[in-house]
């Protein structure tokens, strides 16, 4: 599903687009980069990856004051700072379809122009029940935290900033998605025995390790991503709750997609 605005240098039917993904551009969030410009420069003068993370880290909790949560005057405003970016990312990790999983995937509708096509359960709609539940979620998650999904602006930002760093030159990264469940993505066409073309939920869990993606699911799909679809992977902050484990959140879309085999 897409919407017809977003916050982004493309608009949303390009960025959804199988030929998106076979040619990828780069995606920015309009006016991030030159509103913190001095935060780009500062990195541009890091050769440490770890460095770099930790300044960020620094700059997100600076400008979003989420050092001063213990200074708040109530508990609503002490939560509402401590509850950061970090913290949806946990979230995440946990059950991406909570309240956490909302908010990511609502930053995603809202900046890409793309909808979920699953929380909880299938989403056929904006005007679908399951829709309005998702946007209960989402809501319930906001509520939760400040400016969070300017705080994701600029997380996605940094990660580019990173990809393009780490990956000079390329493109995209070769990863793996474990399901049990096929029906939770829509088969577009079938290319060949073991090669389609789906389309993803608007945020998704990928691996870059093969061997972990099996133990997500009995299907097992390997596919190009763009580095522009990559909202964050681990070892991107130091210290990741992700680190270790190879997990990309995946913008989604449509993506051509090889079934493999299992080999044990």
């Amino acid at each position: 599903m897409q919407t017809s605005f977003n916050h982004c240098n493309l608009p949303p039917w390009v960025i959804a687009s199988r030929h998106f993904n076979d040619n990828p551009q780069p995606l920015e969030i309009q006016g991030v980069r030159a509103a913190n410009r001095f935060l780009f420069d500062k990195l541009d003068t890091i050769a440490s990856a770890d460095e770099r993370g930790s300044v960020f880290n620094d700059y997100m909790s600076v400008k979003f004051q989420l050092h001063q949560w213990q200074e708040q005057g109530t508990a609503t405003a002490r939560k509402s700072l401590k509850n950061s970016y970090l913290r949806f990312l946990r979230g995440w990790m946990m059950d991406s379809n909570s309240p956490e999983g909302a908010v990511l995937k609502g930053w995603v509708e809202s900046r890409m122009g793309l909808s979920p096509t699953f929380h909880r359960t299938r989403i056929g709609g904006i005007h679908d029940e399951e829709y309005l539940q998702y946007a209960v979620d989402r809501t319930k998650g906001s509520a939760r935290t400040s400016a969070i999904n300017s705080q994701l602006d600029l997380l996605y930002e940094y990660c580019q900033y990173e990809l393009a760093k780490r990956y000079p030159g390329q493109r995209h990264l070769t990863l793996y998605r474990g399901t049990f469940e096929r029906s939770e993505h829509d088969v577009l066409e079938v290319l060949s025995k073991r090669e389609e073309i789906v389309r993803l939920n608007n945020l998704n869990s990928f691996t870059t390790d093969q061997e972990r993606a099996w133990e997500f699911g009995f299907i097992v799909w390997e596919t190009q991503v763009p580095l522009s679809k990559i909202f964050f992977f681990d070892h991107l902050l130091p210290n990741s709750i992700l680190k270790g484990e190879g997990e990309c959140l995946v913008i989604g879309g449509e993506f051509r997609v090889k079934r493999l085999l299992c080999t044990v």
